[in-house]
């Protein structure tokens, strides 16, 4: 009993750490499939760092427990203060985000300390004396299993990313819906228009788009957030001309930002229309097909994966569409490098 109590915090260590492991795995791998596929500026090795590093002190902390173990310790501490502390200040987080993003981050710092434990209480193992694997069966858990759920990952996407649609048309587009039938802009100020800091425009930005003096100008209206009525009346894409490919010094009224319903409307699969419809609720729409980043609707080699739409979910948030078939919110001052946007206008 004494010896398995003396063993308990490596194998308790190794249990967490293999967990920690497959979970940043696997979202590695899920972003680097959904938001890098295909786009040159997107490194996969960004998407992959955590996981590998994980993996990296693992080993390290399983073969040498102090030194491992201390690296665990002090970049399981700093991860968690750098993601989780700044939103907390802010009041950003629900107590089970706290927890979720503590456990993922602050959870190497247990480990480290479980790992030193088992190094103090185990420092001469006799597990030396037999056989390879289970002498190494710690890290043949801790880093296999996790890369067994990264295979399965890879399994799971690479078929859909393989097959997806993209006919290099970035002029403008007639897609026809199932409710709605839109002109959806060309490659110019109307799609997609990155701005110097990489990103492209928030909501607001593109809302307050015409308030003096003209551009986009996040900090146009710093003591209140833009409204639908806005977007509809000075917002950029009303300021496009018939082509869609300028933007001109009065309002046109020709073009407009499409809403939740008409982005959904037209999600694509394959050159047919995925089905899907908004019930006016956050998260999976109601979808025949599962939809792709595709043409004619998406650009699948630059990175946004979110439009934004004309609906605004309340006076701080606003409503954006994911080219999977999802629905959320986020403050309408956020822009970023995967928020994109494209106007539409009526067919005459």
């Amino acid at each position: 009993m004494k010896n398995t109590l003396r063993k308990l915090p490596g194998w308790v260590g190794t249990g967490i750490i293999t967990l920690l492991n497959g979970i940043w795995l696997y979202w590695g791998l899920g972003e680097a499939f959904y938001e890098g596929w295909g786009v040159p500026e997107t490194p996969w090795f960004l998407f992959l760092s955590i996981a590998a590093g994980a993996m990296l002190f693992t080993l390290l902390a399983i073969r040498f427990p102090y030194v491992g173990g201390g690296i665990l310790i002090t970049t399981g501490l700093a991860f968690a203060l750098w993601w989780v502390l700044p939103g907390i200040i802010r009041g950003f987080y629900a107590l089970s985000t706290v927890l979720g993003r503590l456990f993922l981050s602050g959870g190497f710092t247990l480990v480290g300390i479980l790992f030193i434990l088992d190094g103090r209480f185990n420092p001469n193992d006799k597990t030396q004396e037999k056989p390879w694997i289970i002498r190494n069966l710690k890290a043949i858990i801790a880093i296999g299993i996790p890369l067994i759920v990264g295979l399965g990952v890879v399994g799971y996407n690479l078929p859909i990313v393989l097959t997806r649609v993209d006919d290099g048309d970035r002029s403008a587009r007639l897609i026809e819906g199932n409710q709605h039938t839109l002109v959806w802009a060309p490659e110019g100020p109307g799609w997609n228009w990155q701005q110097d800091f990489g990103g492209y425009p928030s909501w607001d930005s593109l809302a307050l788009y015409g308030l003096e003096p003209i551009g986009l100008d996040s900090d146009k209206h710093d003591d209140q957030h833009a409204t639908e009525d806005d977007m509809r009346k000075i917002g950029l894409c009303v300021y496009l001309d018939e082509t869609g490919t300028r933007l001109l010094p009065k309002p046109q009224h020709i073009w407009r930002m499409p809403s939740v319903k008409e982005i959904a409307d037209a999600l694509p699969l394959h050159h047919h229309n995925a089905g899907c419809r908004w019930d006016g609720g956050i998260g999976r729409l109601d979808c025949n097909l599962n939809p792709d980043k595709e043409t004619p609707l998406w650009a699948p080699d630059e990175p946004p994966v979110y439009y934004w739409a004309t609906d605004a979910y309340n006076e701080e948030e606003a409503y954006f569409v994911s080219y999977s078939g999802y629905v959320n919110t986020q403050p309408k001052d956020w822009g970023n490098i995967r928020h994109g946007y494209r106007c539409v206008k009526d067919v005459d």
